[in-house]
């Protein structure tokens, strides 16, 4: 009976030292990663980002492209606006205009109509704090865990998922030599697509923008369709009105 006993408590403490090395595995990636991209005394500077370039979208087969501009805000307030040239489909030119101030947030299509969004779109726009959510994590009431190594292309990558206070559970794979984001898997509503589906952002081509790095080229995979946006041009701290987030007055 006590080597029996003497058995569990050592087995309890490997446990409990297995769990606090976790969690102090995970952190250390965070650090890592947030130090990589430019560090925290940088980072907490940032309150606002203005990125435009191009986006290119494929889905059913076809393949149309046009200008996009986003705007994010500190603290989750953001906006999307972009234009897809639909000639090559005997149609004219599609506007797309997606919204979030922070609490609410709606998309105004303009082949398709306006829609309020809600559910797992909406927490994880609710979500995506600025300039990144594992800056303050935990003040959030999230939590990340190490799930171990795994491969984005031939990189080798360290998996974390991070677990909001609400919401889709997203994974995140950081390079294991650089520690930059490459790439994030989560669940999306997609009401084209009938519901909620996975999707794969890819993250690359990091350029430094006042002291911080940016990925400027990123591509959007789903069962649904896929996005490749490219920027061109990224500015920091430029005043943005909030009415840019807010849904626009019925006239």
């Amino acid at each position: 009976m006590r080597v029996a006993a003497k058995s569990l408590v050592v087995m309890a403490l490997a446990a409990l030292w297995a769990v606090q090395a976790h969690a102090q595995t995970a952190d250390e990636v965070v650090e890592k990663y947030l130090a990589a991209i430019g560090g925290r005394a940088a980072l907490v500077k940032l309150q606002s980002r203005i990125a435009t370039g191009s986006i290119a979208v494929s889905a059913q087969g076809a393949d149309v492209a046009g200008p996009i501009e986003i705007y994010t805000k500190a603290p989750n307030k953001t906006r999307t606006y972009f234009r897809l040239d639909l000639s090559q489909l005997g149609s004219g030119e599609m506007v797309v205009d997606q919204r979030c101030d922070g609490k609410t947030a709606f998309a105004s299509n303009s082949l398709q109509g306006d829609r309020e969004i809600s559910g797992a779109q909406l927490q994880n726009m609710l979500n995506a704090t600025f300039p990144t959510p594992l800056l303050n994590y935990k003040e959030a009431g999230a939590k990340v865990e190490l799930m171990g190594k795994d491969k984005v292309g031939t990189r080798e990558v360290y998996v974390l998922q991070y677990t909001p206070k609400a919401g889709p559970v997203p994974k995140m794979y950081f390079d294991a030599e650089t520690y930059l984001l490459l790439r994030t898997v989560t669940k999306v509503d997609v009401p084209a697509a009938g519901g909620e589906i996975e999707q794969t952002n890819d993250l690359a081509d990091y350029r430094e923008v006042d002291g911080v790095k940016v990925p400027f080229t990123i591509n959007i995979v789903s069962s649904a369709q896929t996005l490749a946006i490219t920027l061109t041009k990224v500015e920091h701290n430029k005043t943005i009105d909030d009415a840019m987030f807010s849904r626009p007055a019925v006239k």
